[in-house]
């Protein structure tokens, strides 16, 4: 079983002003000669963490990783303000300018792997490969098997009465609407709360065995504010994409040599996500793995990932 590599620190940090609002944190680690990458990471809202630039090689790879608008160390802290994933995917192309970089591997996971494929279905010359885990295709069935009684609430019905407690009976109907409310709401308690509990329900149902880790990660109040009212802010709005709009455009990238990760246990966003992706994307490779969810940190997927980060570092090396 492959292990994350040490830890690393950046050698390089860059604070993007994308707009007249975001100032985009990125960071670079590795090799400034290496394979570049470009991580992407989960919620929306999520941020990057010091495992992230663990699942590459640091001899072979320049890492390249930022934190979405209003996630992690981009300011400010939670903001929608001109916050969408079309604003997302532009920022993605700017890092990439900026940087100088002329093709990249992109690395996603969860909304990351959203983002890859939105990506690089704009702009799929710019494509080396692509690492995705837990794909996440944000059609509506995909929220609704998260945020509506009758999917994921039947596996975890404890823990989905928790998710309901902040709700009263009369708005559980649309639990993204009710929380989004609540989110966006004056009262700080009651933003509090809901980000808390909202964070919760996808922190306890991400791994296939409970990670107190993972429920430590969720609960803090910085990233629970961020995740929660981010992703209520995108799936309240659908993640601003069509419904089937991956899907509908696989043709774009059918090319690009691709590794899809998927615990097959995923109860955020169920294995149909990938299968469905991969009978549109024939030549990815489909791992599915027997003993994991949702997390990258279960060690199924590290050793997985990292298989793969690996095996495409010396694919392009060779070139």
């Amino acid at each position: 079983m492959h292990t994350l590599y040490p830890a690393i620190k950046p050698y390089a940090t860059h604070s993007l002003q994308v707009d007249s609002i975001h100032p985009t944190y990125v960071a670079e680690c590795g090799t400034p000669e290496g394979i570049p990458v470009l991580f992407v990471h989960g919620g929306p809202g999520a941020g990057c963490g010091e495992r992230d630039r663990r699942f590459f090689d640091p001899e072979k790879y320049r890492i390249v990783l930022f934190d979405q608008r209003g996630s992690g160390r981009s300011t400010p802290h939670a903001e929608l303000e001109e916050n969408t994933t079309g604003h997302l995917l532009e920022d993605i192309e700017t890092i990439r300018n900026t940087l100088e970089i002329d093709r990249w591997v992109l690395f996603g996971g969860s909304w990351g792997s959203t983002l890859s494929l939105l990506y690089a279905q704009i702009h799929p010359k710019r494509v080396m490969g692509m690492v995705l885990r837990g794909i996440f295709l944000a059609r509506q069935n995909d929220l609704d098997w998260i945020y509506k009684e009758g999917g994921a609430s039947r596996v975890f019905p404890d823990q989905w009465e928790n998710f309901l407690d902040p709700i009263p009976e009369s708005e559980r109907s649309d639990m993204v609407a009710a929380y989004h409310r609540r989110l966006l709401g004056d009262d700080e308690l009651a933003r509090m709360n809901a980000a808390k509990h909202w964070a919760l329900w996808e922190g306890r149902i991400a791994t296939l065995r409970p990670s107190q880790e993972v429920i430590d990660h969720c609960s803090d109040p910085h990233l629970a504010l961020s995740m929660s009212r981010i992703e209520c802010h995108y799936f309240n709005n659908r993640s601003f994409i069509n419904d089937n709009q991956i899907i509908d455009h696989m043709n774009l990238i059918a090319r690009i040599p691709a590794v899809i990760i998927h615990g097959r246990y995923d109860m955020v966003c169920t294995l149909e996500n990938a299968h469905t992706l991969v009978e549109h994307w024939p030549e990815a490779d489909l791992q599915i793995i027997r003993d994991a969810g949702h997390a990258s940190i279960e060690p199924g997927i590290i050793d997985a990932l990292i298989r793969a980060t690996n095996n495409f570092a010396h694919k392009f090396e060779q070139k």
